[in-house]
């Protein structure tokens, strides 16, 4: 695997692979690599000769009280990990390789009205960043296919809605959530929590689990159902900035004859903050049940 730390080298690397008519598949990450990462750069391979990934720590997806000074930075062993998954190329920028002027004030990627919603209500500006440096880099590695985790769900929207909205010629792939065996979905940040934490921890699913049950039985009372999953999270400790039900795919408001949803949820535990969600595909009609 060859790791490079220069835009210019990277495009000249990348340069040689499209005279060549390989294809590109791309995953983008922030390293302290686990197996939902990997699982991504497993799933790379099915769609081009070479993958790239790259590790960057970016400044403008955090928030002034959030985790950027402290987020984990594990380079070394993220190579080893990469080199045996089979990566041909890792990219790994510094911060000023990838903001040369003062980074508060560049340039900036807005996808309107995605990114002021949920998430994006609780961290301001979270969206603007993640999207700004998505699109540096597609604009540096210049990808085939890109790989995102759907556990981010609404990253992926936005993520999609840009590449639609810009042309950029880039297939955007969404990847099922990795989990663990009692079904909490791997994060970089699960690292942060207690041991009594993390025994906690997967009630989020559990409680998003009960959501899709009551959608697939046909409960229509959509602030009804938010309400009570709030409570129930609440009542365990954990301290939710919402959860909510929305269209699959667009994360619109739903309304009755709305047939394919999306459950998500973000809370707090402890210090850490989990975010997780579940797609619903119903067939029942729609009606309103238990209100």
């Amino acid at each position: 695997m060859l790791t490079l730390h220069g835009i210019i080298e990277l495009r000249d690397y990348v340069k040689h692979w499209r005279i060549t008519g390989q294809r590109i598949a791309f995953v983008p990450t922030m390293g302290n690599l686990h197996a939902g990462h990997l699982h991504l750069v497993e799933r790379a391979h099915e769609f081009a000769e070479r993958v790239a990934v790259s590790i960057f720590v970016n400044p403008l997806q955090f928030g002034p009280n959030e985790d950027f000074k402290n987020y984990p930075r594990t380079l070394e062993a993220d190579k080893i990990q990469l080199a045996a998954a089979g990566v041909d190329l890792l990219f790994a920028p510094s911060l000023d390789e990838m903001y040369a002027c003062d980074w508060e004030k560049i340039t900036r990627v807005e996808v309107p009205g995605l990114a002021s919603i949920l998430d994006g209500k609780f961290r301001p500006g979270h969206f603007a960043g993640m999207a700004t440096i998505v699109v540096k880099l597609f604009n540096m590695v210049q990808p085939d296919v890109a790989l995102f985790g759907e556990k981010d769900y609404q990253q992926l929207v936005v993520i999609r809605r840009l590449v639609a909205d810009l042309c950029i010629p880039v297939k955007i792939v969404g990847v099922p959530t990795v989990r663990g065996a009692d079904g909490l979905a791997m994060s970089s940040r699960n690292q942060y929590l207690t041991a009594s934490e993390r025994e906690l921890a997967p009630l989020l699913f559990r409680t998003l689990g009960k959501l899709v049950q009551a959608l697939n039985d046909g409960r229509r009372d959509f602030q009804r159902l938010e309400s009570e999953a709030v409570r129930k999270l609440s009542a365990v400790g954990m301290r939710p900035d919402y959860v909510a039900i929305r269209a699959a795919g667009t994360l619109a408001t739903p309304d009755e004859v709305t047939g394919n949803f999306v459950v998500l949820a973000a809370a707090w535990l402890g210090k850490t903050r989990l975010i997780d969600n579940i797609e619903v595909h119903t067939t029942v009609a729609s009606e309103h049940v238990g209100t």
